[in-house]
């Protein structure tokens, strides 16, 4: 490991992370990752055994029941796992070819925020109540940057132009802004530092239609002039359409599904994908009663032997409760994890 010391009026000691570095065509490469909550009652499984493969520039939509581990997934990617009571394992994982398992803490502030970069899901209690919106960007660039304070406060001002706030507001309190409002300085704060992977845990939850659109439209635009990779957490399978070139359908801490947007929507192969687009209202085809996915899912602290989606399944069958399912490969992007296609001749409606 080397470092680059620097006299600079930050007094930051930056880490050069380049010559640890590997080449790859990948911004996100996981493997095999598990992660659990272990406390002395009981061990949760909240991720169990997920590959999670992101191309750089790409954004991959991570869909699934809330409880499903989407977000423990993507803090294990950061390594930000709370640790107690979660650990990591084992996996994989290499963020723009650096080993994050390998990493030391040092290295790992230096890849947070510059490299890799979260939106959290609820800006107010994600945000510093008593610290203005202006320090709290740039906090992050002093993380990284080599600049005095009022240079990192005068680039946080540019920033919230960016997401479409007057700089002039860099001195009030989260509390003085709106749902929405408060969603951008939290996309602020992660774009601080211009990280080439963004993740956005659920950006528009609990905001209105029409503020839910102009998140949505100012990521996409940033997202482009940047040529950032992005994972975007959801339930909202409309979001996905709208923003996502690949898709990965989660279930009970496993990927169940993973393809192109196309492949996902069109070609639907998993009956949980199938469950979740029955469940959604559909102009083109009006019915009386849309079909929800009968039950619940399993509790992660006691999951079934076999596959954890057999008991909703319409479609389950003897050798769904035996073992947990492979992953099954129906292109070169396509993979579906469902004991069912053990018989050549299985189909599901949807996509046939």
């Amino acid at each position: 490991m080397k470092f680059k010391e620097k006299n600079g009026k930050s007094g930051r000691t930056n880490v050069d992370l380049n010559s640890i570095r590997e080449e790859s065509e990948w911004a996100v490469d996981a493997e095999d990752l598990v992660v659990h909550y272990v406390t002395s009652a009981e061990t949760v499984e909240a991720v169990n055994s997920i590959d999670l493969k992101l191309k750089k520039k790409r954004t991959l939509g991570l869909v699934g029941e809330t409880g499903a581990g989407k977000t423990t997934a993507m803090l294990a990617l950061m390594r930000m796992v709370p640790d107690p009571p979660g650990e990591i394992v084992r996996g994989r994982i290499c963020i723009n070819g650096l080993d994050m398992m390998q990493l030391t803490p040092a290295q790992l502030q230096s890849v947070r925020g510059s490299e890799i970069a979260m939106i959290f899901q609820d800006p107010m209690t994600s945000l510093n109540p008593v610290i203005t919106v202006g320090d709290q960007i740039a906090e992050s660039i002093l993380l990284h940057r080599d600049i005095s304070r009022a240079e990192a406060l005068k680039e946080a001002e540019g920033i919230l132009a960016t997401v479409g706030i007057d700089p002039r507001r860099s001195g009030e309190y989260p509390h003085q802004f709106s749902g929405g409002m408060r969603q951008r300085v939290g996309i602020a704060i992660a774009l601080a530092c211009n990280p080439s992977i963004l993740i956005a845990d659920e950006p528009t939850s609990a905001l209105d239609v029409t503020i839910q659109a102009q998140i949505l439209q100012m990521m996409r635009k940033l997202k482009e002039e940047n040529d950032t990779s992005m994972i975007l957490i959801t339930h909202d399978l409309g979001v996905v359409a709208e923003m996502c070139d690949d898709v990965a359908v989660m279930y009970a801490g496993r990927i169940v599904e993973y393809g192109t947007l196309k492949e996902v929507f069109n070609e639907t192969k998993h009956p949980y994908t199938e469950g979740l687009f029955n469940s959604l209202p559909n102009i083109r085809n009006r019915v009386d009663k849309l079909k929800p996915i009968p039950g619940l899912m399993p509790d992660p602290a006691n999951l079934p032997a076999g596959c954890a989606f057999a008991d909703r399944c319409a479609y389950a069958c003897d050798r769904c409760r035996k073992g947990i399912p492979e992953a099954r490969a129906f292109s070169a992007t396509h993979k579906v994890a469902c004991s069912a296609y053990e018989d050549p001749d299985f189909k599901i409606g949807r996509g046939q």
